[in-house]
Order: structure tokens, then C-alpha cells, then sequence
């Protein structure tokens, strides 16, 4: 081999990673630099999420840059969210960036574009949300995902190895439909504690989740001569394809800032109402001590209150209420879940029925699947008897805080006049925005930029405000700015 000469020397000083090359950057601002380049492929493709960044001694060497030109803009990129250190496992992408505005300036939005033009043209269908789902886009702020990352692993499998450990030959058979034992006097102790309701375990049906719970009262509402079920508007979209597949009328009942009106509910003529009390879903409205009375009065005289208790233990700024379920037992069916709190790949939830439907909704549970899993409902039950799971919420309750904050800061900057709803408590921030631009055209736009969320007008029947539902609590902070950024260029190049 021959001897190297002085450009093939010079050709070594720049990395294969990205054919980085550090004689591009500015003197005195190689950090700055190296953190945009990175930022640039996440942007379009290059470093997608789960890629590895190099260790920064060998960044550092390949480019001839000191480790700490590598270090700063790694710690520069974490804190904006895009990438996370994991020991062993390296620097890794979390969340990319979308393209930068000023490479989509010149060419408007069109009104209906590829994908995100299909999927919210129309009504939404029974599939709209698998859809959503699978759509590929770079963040993703659609709303009821909780923080799956923080999901308490360690504890998790701690607590199955305890479980494991004690089980007997006989309790890997077949289990009792309305729930093991110990998951039913567990959820029982939490529901004391964190929503004020008084139930033994005998009163509690564990479920897999609350759609479920929907599922499993259809027969028995029919079979008490309901077939109307009333509902807020805006209402959870999901909620009200539950109740229609299942033969169910959906009658919509407006809410305002006090919660559902009672005035309306009445005219309404139903027997049954679908609420989110504590969190309306998707306001954020927390229903007034007035109205809850006016609710209990028309329960009281002969109505039946389905109450979605679905992420009530997710609040920052305002005192607890109790639940509903708390107040009037014999006329509030309670229904409550895991899937915001840990995740809903668990499928655990369960119901607080009144007694008169309690061997009913039993039968249905029976006949329906004989009954959840046994171990995982084992597993769920020593996280809440040991303290494990109100110390997840306790540290979720921070990290939601954060994030939410970030999310809000970031609507004032890049969506002004917008404004926001339901900020004191839950995962998610309803914004309704001036102008013309339709929800779904928006929502499909943001969707063409690489941003998911849902349009206000998914979840509404009568008419209202433009606005879109927003999710904040899975997606670390940079991801929820640069989400927001590219939902104000899309409104502006619709407007």
C-alpha cells in the first residue's frame, strides 16, 4: 500500500454517519451546528424514531471535534424532546421535528390532500380511529394516549414475579366472571380513597375497559325499556359508536360551562345519560356543584346515569370532586379504567352498577367472555395494595404538568387568538380557533405536515365552534412544540 497523501488525509476528517463534515461548520458555533444537522434528518427521514445516534467519543473523533462539541448538541436535542439517553442503549430518536416551514412556503395547502385529505373527509366511520392509529406521521397529539414510556415496568414485573410466587396449581383455572377476588377489593380501597365511593368488592365488575362496560349494558339497558341513551355534545365520538352499535338511540344534550344542561337533558325525554362529570370529555368542563344537584334530582326521579370516569385522577389545578357514583348509588353506573393511567393495552376497567342491574351486567360479563384475564388483574391488584400505582400518578401528575404547560405556551406563540379549554386537568386541551377554515380540513392538513389530531367536530352533533382535540401527556416537549408550529403553518395557509 502506498503512502496516503495529504487530500486522502483530509478526506478522513468527516464522518460516514450522515457524511457530516465539521470544516462545514462556523467557527465558534460547531455545536449549534452539528444540533441543526441532526435536527434536519429527523425532519426528513434519514433518523427516524428508535434510530441510534453514534456515542459522542466516536462522533467526536470521526469529525476531529472535542466530545463536548458532541455533548452539548446531544443535550440540546434532548431537551428538545427529539432524542433520549438510555444507558447502554445509546442516544436514541423519540420524536423527529417536521420539515422546517420555510421548505413548504410557496406551495398552499391543498384543501385535500393524500391521506389526511381520505381519512376525515366525510363522516367518520367505525374504522376512523384504527385508521388514525396506523397513519404514519412524526408526532402524534391525538388525544387519551397516556405517557407508555413511563409505563411502570420495574414495578410491573416485580410485582408479577410476587404474584407468580404464590400462585396455586387451582388458580390457573378458570376465574370468576365479575373479577378476581383481589383485583375487586383493590379497586374497591381505590375508589374509597381517590373518588369517595363506598363499595364492597361484591358491588364491582372488573371489565376490559369501558368500552366494554358500553358493550356489556346495551341488553341490560333494552331489557329495562331503554333504548335512548342522551349524551353530551361535544361527546366522546367513540362513545356514542359504542352505544349505536349496539342498537341504541344517541340523542345529543348540550354542555356548557357548568356541564350537560339538565334543562335540555329533560326535554330531552330520556331515561339514560352518558356523562363525563369530572373531565368533560372533550371541553374539560368540570360540572358545578349546582348542576350535580340538578343531575341527582333528575336521576332521583326516576333516571339512570352512566358515568365515564375516564381520567379523573388527572388533575393540576383544582381541588378533587367526588364521583357522582359517590352521591346517588342507586341511580349512577360508575365505569372507570387503567387504559389512561397505565396503558390501555392492559384491557383491565371496571363498573360500580347499581344493585338492580348488578346480576345482569354479571350474566352479560359470563356469557360475553367468561371473565378477564386472571393474572394480570392479580398483577394490577398488588400495584395498588402496595402503593406502587398512586406512585406512578404522583409521578405522571409532574410530567403531565410539564407538558401540558409546554403545549399551552406553544399555542399562544404559533396559534394566536386560538382559544384553549379544559387545561386544569386530563391529557388532552380542546382549541377553538376563529375563521372559516373547517376543523377536518385542518386536522387534515396537519396530518399531510406529519402531525395526528382529531377535529372538534369528530365528537359534535350540534352545531359549535371550530376546533381541534388535542393530546399532550405521550409526546415529549420538543415533539409537542414542533406539533403545534406545523398546526399554524397549515391554518395559516388555509386561511
Amino acid at each position: 500500500m502506498g503512502p496516503v497523501n495529504s487530500e486522502e488525509r483530509a478526506g478522513t476528517r468527516g464522518s460516514d454517519f450522515l457524511q457530516l463534515d465539521a470544516g462545514d461548520a462556523p467557527a465558534g458555533g460547531k455545536a449549534d451546528w452539528l444540533a441543526e444537522r441532526l435536527r434536519e434528518a429527523m425532519a426528513d427521514g434519514r433518523l427516524g424514531v428508535g434510530a441510534r445516534l453514534p456515542p459522542t467519543r466516536v462522533l467526536a473523533g470521526d469529525l476531529h471535534v472535542s466530545r463536548g462539541v458532541v455533548t452539548e448538541a446531544y443535550r440540546r436535542l434532548t431537551e428538545d424532546g427529539h432524542v433520549e439517553g438510555r444507558r447502554r442503549g445509546g442516544t436514541v430518536v423519540v420524536a423527529v421535528p417536521p420539515p422546517p416551514p420555510r421548505e413548504r412556503r410557496g406551495s398552499p395547502v391543498p384543501r385535500a390532500r393524500a391521506a389526511g385529505g381520505s381519512l376525515f373527509a366525510g363522516e367518520p366511520g367505525a374504522g376512523v380511529f384504527d385508521a388514525l392509529r396506523s397513519a404514519p406521521a412524526r408526532i402524534d397529539l391525538t388525544p387519551g394516549r397516556p405517557d407508555l414510556a413511563a409505563f411502570p415496568r420495574t414495578a410491573w414485573l416485580r410485582a408479577e414475579r410476587a404474584v407468580l410466587a404464590g400462585l396455586s396449581a387451582g388458580d390457573l383455572g378458570y376465574g370468576d366472571p365479575r373479577g378476581a377476588a383481589p383485583l375487586r377489593r383493590a379497586v374497591a380501597a381505590w375508589l374509597a380513597r381517590s373518588r369517595g365511593i363506598r363499595a364492597d368488592a361484591d358491588d364491582v365488575l372488573v371489565v376490559a375497559g369501558t368500552a366494554q362496560a358500553l358493550t356489556l349494558l346495551h341488553p341490560v339497558l333494552k331489557a329495562d325499556g331503554i333504548d335512548c341513551v342522551a349524551m353530551e355534545d361535544p361527546g366522546s365520538l367513540g362513545a356514542r359508536q359504542h352505544l349505536l352499535h349496539g342498537g341504541l338511540r344517541v340523542r345529543p344534550v348540550p354542555v356548557d360551562g357548568d356541564g350537560v344542561r339538565v334543562d335540555a337533558l329533560r326535554a330531552s325525554g330520556t331515561r339514560a345519560v352518558l356523562l363525563t362529570p369530572a373531565h368533560q370529555f372533550p371541553t374539560g368542563v368540570v360540572t358545578s356543584g349546582e348542576r350535580r344537584r340538578e343531575l341527582l334530582r333528575w336521576a332521583a326521579e326516576g333516571g339512570l346515569i352512566l358515568e365515564d370516569d375516564y381520567d379523573a385522577e388527572h388533575r393540576y389545578d383544582r381541588p378533587p370532586v367526588p364521583a357522582l357514583r359517590a352521591l346517588l348509588a342507586d341511580r349512577v353506573c360508575y365505569m372507570g379504567s387503567v387504559s389512561k393511567l397505565l396503558a390501555p393495552a392492559l384491557r383491565i376497567g371496571w363498573m360500580v352498577p347499581p344493585p338492580r342491574h348488578r346480576a345482569a351486567l354479571t350474566d352479560a360479563k359470563r356469557f360475553n367472555d367468561l371473565g378477564n384475564a386472571v393474572l394480570p388483574q392479580l398483577v394490577l391488584a398488588r400495584l395498588m395494595d402496595s402503593g406502587d400505582l398512586e406512585r406512578q400518578l404522583r409521578l405522571l401528575r409532574g410530567r403531565h404538568r410539564r407538558r401540558r404547560d409546554t403545549m399551552i405556551a406553544a399555542i399562544a406563540r404559533h396559534l394566536p387568538g386560538a382559544v384553549v379549554h379544559g387545561a386544569a386537568a386530563g391529557l388532552h386541551l380542546t382549541v377553538t380557533y376563529a375563521g372559516d377554515v373547517p376543523d377536518t380540513e385542518l386536522a387534515a392538513a396537519a396530518l399531510d405536515l406529519g402531525v395526528k389530531c382529531q377535529p372538534l367536530s369528530w365528537h359534535r352533533r350540534l352545531p359549535g365552534p371550530q376546533g381541534l382535540v388535542l393530546g399532550y401527556a405521550a409526546g415529549p416537549p420538543g415533539a409537542l412544540t414542533d406539533g403545534i408550529a406545523a398546526i399554524g403553518v397549515a391554518l395559516r395557509e388555509l386561511s
